[in-house]
């Protein structure tokens, strides 16, 4: 594990296990549950998308696919959650940390949707090579890497995983009926 990675999933552990305990609380099998679990991706995942801009040429979006996939559910995009600003690169490394590593994670949980419903969104995972390029780029971008950089990276992570615990905890909510 590169340095600069290690230390950022060290500095945002505990959001991140918010993050998956929020989000265990979805049935993927069940098209309910399924919308609500993509409406909560696509409250935080534009936003953020969005306000990074491109600080990594191998980065490619997944907001269109997550917005088709919720059309193909009869499903209008949610509310988006809070706007961010325009970001300094360390925060879009932070942030970018964070997407770069749910798309590992959706392309396990793809596995699990029910078989009749859409998956373009949780099965746009990583190319042969492209997370390794992508923890490359991320070393490459804190060089050096000193603790400001770091601190300001970290924060920003934490505030992405924070929107999606957020948003999965509201759409939980729906689905559960309160």
């Amino acid at each position: 594990m590169n340095p600069v990675r290690q230390i950022l999933r060290a500095a945002t552990a505990r959001h991140h296990e918010r993050v998956d305990a929020a989000f265990a609380g979805f049935d993927l099998t069940d098209a309910g549950s399924y919308r609500a679990f993509l409406s909560a991706h696509a409250r935080v995942l534009p936003t953020v998308e969005n306000a990074i801009g491109l600080p990594w040429t191998g980065w490619t979006r997944r907001a269109p696919l997550l917005l088709r996939d919720l059309s193909d559910l009869g499903v209008l995009p949610p509310p988006l959650a809070k706007n961010l600003p325009k970001m300094e690169p360390a925060a879009q490394w932070g942030c970018l940390y964070v997407l770069e590593g749910s798309r590992l994670g959706g392309s396990m949980l793809a596995r699990r949707v029910g078989a009749e419903l859409p998956r373009r969104y949780l099965s746009a995972g990583h190319t042969d090579g492209s997370w390794q390029a992508f923890q490359d780029a991320l070393e490459a971008a804190a060089e050096p890497a000193d603790a400001a950089w770091i601190d300001i990276a970290a924060a920003a992570a934490r505030s992405v995983f924070e929107m999606f615990e957020d948003s999965a905890r509201l759409e939980l909510g729906h689905v559960r009926g309160r």
